[in-house]
């Protein structure tokens, strides 16, 4: 088929082709983006938080008046807790993963003449307990902190500052990025000024209280540190399969303990993540209708200009009939127009998707489009121009020269 007759044909009737190409290519640059920030908000709500989720719990009280003995009350909460039928194992936290609130140390430098770090703000962990073992984390390098590593704050006269530290593999990474291990190392929590913490242990991966976006959701480390605060939360991890019930028994068991504190609330970490990552999962199903939206919308144009461009043409569809061309050559002829305008409208539309892209990284710090979304919207833009025109062109190819040719 000869391409000249086909583009001689729409440049004299410019409009109808110039709105279907740039509407496939504002469609294009559109979908390209919104498919990946659909990809890239979903796979950051699905990040591992690094703690045993569905079955470790956190139960909260505070006081409604003054606690004369706070240590004496977390050791025998404690004690109570890990006497409930089905608990794995318990600690006092004074936050956990996914949490949305909690406490941070930062600039994290490894030097006294350090000024800068790759690790401007990092998560703040601390217990007279195993959070390794009550958040279910893997330790992947070093050892949990022993009895004697433990030491006791009070808020009123200390603040707090830890010896010794288990950090993340994340954390570990972004302080020393050449060492093989990094157990021994020194690092200045707050800056060089403060005394020197020592890393013994390095965990997996155990994600901040806001799981920010980027690397920074891992920049965890874990204190052993008693605080000393009336206000009470306790990380409990149960047994898989009776964890709503263990923690009722927890519930009633710990409000038994003493009536001079009110229970604020307790969750599961899969409840926490729930919260946290509600926006992302709102934002990607808005995405997902809007692009919907915009694919029906493209088809729904392309089928009502290629009917209006039949009803246009049926005269000159059935002259063609009538000397012989066959139906096969009729629907070839509005397919290969068809890709044609979207293959003008696909170059305009990456042109436009590469522009948009560069906006968001520049204003909402999202990361680049890879090729490889360009190259599937393009894929899918021609296949949605040629499903769309099928209809209408096989129409066209049907009609007998007889009545295509009449006058009135």
């Amino acid at each position: 088929m000869e391409i000249r007759p086909i583009l001689s044909s729409m440049l004299r009737n410019k409009t109808a082709p110039l709105l279907i190409a740039a509407q496939v290519a504002l469609t294009l640059a559109i979908v390209c983006n919104a498919l990946y920030i659909i990809k890239d908000r979903l796979a950051t709500a699905a990040r591992p938080s690094g703690a045993d989720e569905a079955n470790v719990s956190e139960i909260r009280f505070y006081p409604h008046r003054q606690i004369q003995d706070v240590r004496g009350m977390q050791l025998r909460d404690m004690e109570a807790i890990r006497a409930v039928p089905g608990v794995v194992s318990a600690a006092w936290s004074n936050q956990i993963p996914l949490g949305r609130s909690g406490w941070n140390v930062g600039p994290v430098v490894i030097s006294t003449e350090q000024q800068n770090s790759n690790v401007q703000s990092a998560a703040q962990y601390f217990s007279p307990d195993s959070l390794i073992d009550t958040f279910g984390l893997t330790l992947v390098e070093g050892r949990d902190f022993a009895p004697g590593d433990f030491m006791e704050i009070d808020p009123e006269k200390d603040r707090v500052q830890g010896r010794m530290a288990i950090i993340t593999r994340a954390m570990a990474q972004a302080l020393w990025p050449d060492e093989a291990s990094v157990l021994g190392k020194s690092m200045y929590l707050g800056g060089p000024n403060n005394e020197p913490t020592e890393v013994i242990g390095v965990v997996e991966r155990m994600q901040t209280p806001w799981a920010s976006v980027g690397d920074g959701a891992e920049y965890s480390l874990i204190l052993p540190v008693r605080y000393l605060d009336p206000f009470t939360r306790y990380a409990v991890r149960t047994e898989p399969g009776r964890h709503e019930q263990i923690m009722a028994d927890v519930e009633k068991t710990l409000l038994a303990q003493s009536n001079d504190r009110v229970l604020l609330g307790r969750r599961t970490i899969a409840e926490a993540r729930d919260l946290r990552y509600a926006g992302e999962r709102l934002m990607a199903g808005l995405l997902i209708a809007v692009t919907v939206f915009l694919l029906l919308i493209t088809a729904s144009g392309i089928v009502g200009m290629a009917s209006l461009w039949v009803n246009q043409r049926r005269k000159q569809i059935g002259v063609r009939r009538a000397i012989g061309a066959r139906k096969g050559d009729i629907l070839r002829y509005f397919l290969v127009e068809n890709l044609m305008i979207t293959t003008a409208g696909i170059a305009a539309g990456i042109a436009l998707a590469v522009g948009l892209n560069n906006l968001l990284v520049a204003e909402l710090d999202l990361p680049r489009l890879p090729v490889a979304y360009l190259g599937l919207t393009m894929a899918g833009m021609w296949v949605l121009g040629l499903l769309a025109v099928l209809g209408p062109a096989w129409r066209a190819a049907a009609v007998p020269p007889a009545i295509a040719t009449r006058t009135a």
